[in-house]
């Protein structure tokens, strides 16, 4: 039975005095994946709460089927319910389509074909049976089986209550609870955080393979290039919501390209608005007729100057209003791509064979163990590795922040900067523009404008440091090391709270940026595209 298509139509919503979504709408049929990309706070999770009936929109339709399924942050059970109940209940619909089929099947042997009920309850069997085969019930206790293996939830007592997982364990689970259940349309808020690789790749598999239609919100670009078949870009645009077809290296490319055209567009509008100014200025008042009449001119002067007088005048009026109308109309500058400022020459380091930073046998009780690491001058280095073997760690040893056994050698004089995961400002009562003014000095805040570097809204700069979201104090941190970058650059999970063009822009960042650049990272895209050396830690690694 083919299943309808998800509708929403003209959807507004505001929250908080302010219009998170202004006419969006969309189509997810079957079989379509589609994911929802932008800035923090463009509207990807409300627009999920409004598809799935949990809010109403202000204005605006959805038209929903009937059985849909949506991920999001709490599963509907306490502290006390236990893995064996999320499990019934995601498996409730499927024994329940094989119980009926046999009661039905019992009733269909009992009741004679001539009866007149038989053909009523033959088309129930057959209604029945076809729901059965699109939510795969007969395998459903196995596939229960399968998604808690690749979730990596397959190790859990049954018994085990809810209230003795970790957030990321009830998370895994509640999305298992989906996956088990086959809903024909699934919404998906950030379905990756807290998966490793072999979780990720186990859902991005169990996606593809979905019939119905899917609509994920997410930051994940490697999930984003694995799943999707469509992107919808919610980051405000003149015409609103930009629909792109295909999956995350498709919009990539796209991108790439209206940004080639835009760039295009605004060089040759500035070079024609040039031309324009010259032959309303310049050119008219060299070639205007203001010379006398040579001897043999004389007879035909008055004529032949009035004429060139009046279209050197016509040119002018036409040079005019074209630059008037492209003052009015020209496309905005392109606002610069997310690049790390010129150091100052009292920061660079000088060459040499001498590493930046020199560890040997260095170890933190618990948390970290590493025979040695040496650091060059144009370093760049990613350290990866599971949760608990120490990359946070590690950073913070490099940054001198954290004292370790062993040796520890860095070169004199040297500038480290670290981005820490969890970023604290000593007075959150300050604003983030005189906070970034402060902390840069008022002649280097002046020569990178902290607006410039497109981390940071406008309408944030005012708002205390401490009344802005964690994300936006990580992006003011991250602001604060682009505009004064330091010998050696430290970064835990830089991508973490960055929309995915925003996380293009920072990496190629990377790849050019001046001095040493260690990353540690989660992030399986930029993981894929590293450049440089990598280095995986290991729990007890020596």
């Amino acid at each position: 039975m083919p299943q309808p298509a998800l509708l929403a139509r003209e959807l507004v919503r505001d929250l908080g005095g302010r219009r998170v979504l202004d006419g969006v709408s969309l189509t997810a049929s079957p079989g379509h994946r589609i994911g929802l990309i932008g800035e923090n706070g463009t509207g990807k999770s409300t627009l999920l709460r409004v598809l799935a009936g949990v809010d109403e929109p202000d204005a605006g339709s959805v038209s929903r089927p009937a059985d849909l399924g949506f991920l999001h942050q709490e599963m509907p059970f306490g502290p006390e319910s236990t893995l064996a109940m999320v499990l019934d209940e995601a498996l409730r619909e499927a024994r329940e389509d094989l119980a009926q089929l046999e009661r039905l099947g019992e009733e269909l042997a009992r009741v004679p074909e001539d009866d007149p009920g038989h053909a009523d309850l033959l088309d129930a069997y057959g209604k029945r049976l076809e729901h059965a085969r699109d939510r795969e019930s007969w395998d459903a206790d196995r596939r229960a089986a399968l998604v808690l293996d690749g979730l990596g939830l397959g190790t859990l007592g049954h018994d085990r209550s809810l209230g003795s997982l970790s957030g990321g364990l009830r998370g895994r689970l509640a999305l298992a609870a989906l996956l088990v259940r086959r809903p024909p349309t699934l919404l998906l808020d950030e379905p990756t955080n807290h998966l490793d690789d072999d979780a990720a790749a186990f859902l991005e598999e169990q996606l593809r393979g979905l019939p119905g239609a899917v609509v994920v919100a997410s930051h994940d670009r490697a999930f984003l290039d694995a799943v999707c078949t469509d992107l919808i870009d919610l980051d405000p645009a003149v015409d609103g919501p930009v629909r792109y077809g295909g999956n995350y290296s498709a919009y990539v490319g796209e991108k790439r390209a209206d940004r080639e055209r835009w760039e295009r567009r605004y060089a040759e509008e500035q070079e024609e608005m040039e031309l324009l100014r010259h032959a309303a200025g310049v050119t008219a008042r060299r070639v205007t007729p203001d010379r006398g009449p040579r001897d043999n001119e004389k007879m035909g002067y008055g004529h032949r100057a009035g004429r060139v007088q009046s279209q050197i005048s016509r040119r002018v009026r036409n040079a005019s209003r074209r630059l008037d109308e492209l003052e009015r109309t020209q496309v905005a500058e392109p606002p610069p791509p997310l690049r790390f400022a010129a150091p100052r020459p009292a920061t660079r380091t000088p060459g040499g064979p001498e590493p930046l930073v020199s560890l040997r046998d260095v170890r933190v009780p618990g948390r970290l163990a590493l025979s040695g690491l040496e650091l060059s001058v144009t370093e760049r280095l990613l350290v990866t590795g599971g949760n608990g073997t120490g990359k946070s760690t590690l950073l913070s040893v490099l940054a001198g922040r954290l004292t370790a056994e062993g040796e520890v050698r860095r070169r004199c004089g040297l500038t480290v900067g670290l981005l820490t995961q969890d970023t604290v400002f000593e007075r959150p009562d300050r604003t983030v523009r005189d906070t970034y003014a402060l902390e840069l000095g008022p002649e280097r805040a002046e020569k990178v404008p902290l607006v410039r570097l497109g981390l940071l809204a406008e309408a944030d700069l005012d708002k205390p440091v401490g009344q802005v979201s964690v994300g936006q104090r990580r992006r003011l941190a991250l602001a604060l090391l682009m505009a004064r970058p330091p010998q050696l650059l430290l970064l835990d999970e830089p991508t973490n709270h960055l929309s995915p063009r925003l996380c293009d822009e920072l990496e190629a960042a990377l790849g050019s940026g001046p001095g040493a650049i260690v990353v540690a990272s989660h992030d399986r895209w930029l993981r894929r595209r590293w450049q440089g050396r990598e280095l995986r830690l290991e729990v007890g690694q020596e």
